[in-house]
């Protein structure tokens, strides 16, 4: 049985390997005005955040059924399956379009998957799903292994204030903040595929360093781990700490990721995280 991969585009997989691993891509939109950009299609996140310094904050939006309902169709002529991985319905109807389109076609079977999370930590679950199917593995394979790696996926993440998360609706328990965002970094992290408040901590240096701390909880069984230090527009900042990381934690992969432009509009630039998962 040949079974597609799909993703979309918040899963920020760097051209090179989705086109490695066969994975195909759903864009989600930034609309500045009356201009719509697919984000990773025809707006980069270096350019994005170039662009957000001189206009107001866009908006963001998920993929029309309709564009899912003609990927599904066209792999179908295809694959046997689709496997479709989305950030976290609780953030984004992106899954629940999945879901419905899934329904509208008949010329093959879809498997619409919520990651519960979003970024790089979700393109883990649509690389191992990509590269399950390319070694045979058949679709309720694939569902099992990814529910597995959700056990021990972990991902913090830092953002050097609350306003745009407050402002496009994605942050409960905000509250929890209020009267203090000027004097914390705040910590957060998804919980029931929501992003909530982890802890209050007063600087970026230390947010961070509390996030080495929870990777080094995980890293200490001496198991072996992947994990991803995920940046809006700080990619030298990402390099400079996955090298004292990786000097620390022997037994732990890094890769670099980054905030794209449909979740750096809700994140801000500056934002930094990391998100692990066991091998």
């Amino acid at each position: 049985m040949k079974t597609a991969i799909v993703t979309d585009s918040t899963a920020y997989i760097p051209k090179e390997l989705r086109d490695k691993w066969n994975i195909h891509m759903i864009p989600l939109n930034v609309i500045f005005g009356n201009e719509v950009y697919q984000e990773e299609e025809n707006i980069s996140s270096i350019e994005f955040f170039e662009e957000v310094r001189n206009r107001p904050l866009p908006t963001t939006s998920q993929p029309p059924v309709g564009q899912f309902a003609e990927l599904f169709e066209r792999l179908g002529e295809e694959y046997d399956a689709v496997i479709s991985i989305h950030l976290s319905s609780g953030i984004s109807g992106t899954y629940q379009g999945a879901v419905t389109a899934a329904g509208m076609v008949e010329n093959v079977k879809v498997y619409p998957y919520d990651s519960d999370i979003s970024c790089m930590v979700q393109g883990f679950y649509a690389l191992e799903a990509a590269e399950l199917s390319e070694a045979g593995v058949e679709p309720e394979g694939i569902i099992r292994r990814l529910d597995e790696m959700k056990q021990s996926v972990r991902a913090y993440f830092m953002v050097d204030d609350l306003s745009n998360l407050q402002r496009g609706g994605r942050l409960s328990s905000a509250q929890a903040f209020v009267g203090s965002l000027l004097q914390v970094k705040p910590l957060l992290h998804f919980v029931d595929k929501k992003i909530v408040p982890f802890e209050k901590i007063r600087t970026r240096k230390k947010a961070m360093k509390r996030i080495a701390d929870l990777l080094g909880e995980d890293a200490a069984s001496g198991e072996e781990y992947k994990a991803v230090i995920i940046h809006a527009n700080r990619e030298q900042e990402a390099i400079e700490w996955r090298e004292e990381l990786q000097a620390e934690y022997p037994n732990v992969e890094f890769l670099i990721g980054y905030f794209g432009a449909v979740i750096g509009t809700h994140l801000g630039e500056g934002a930094m995280g990391m998100g692990w998962v066991k091998k």
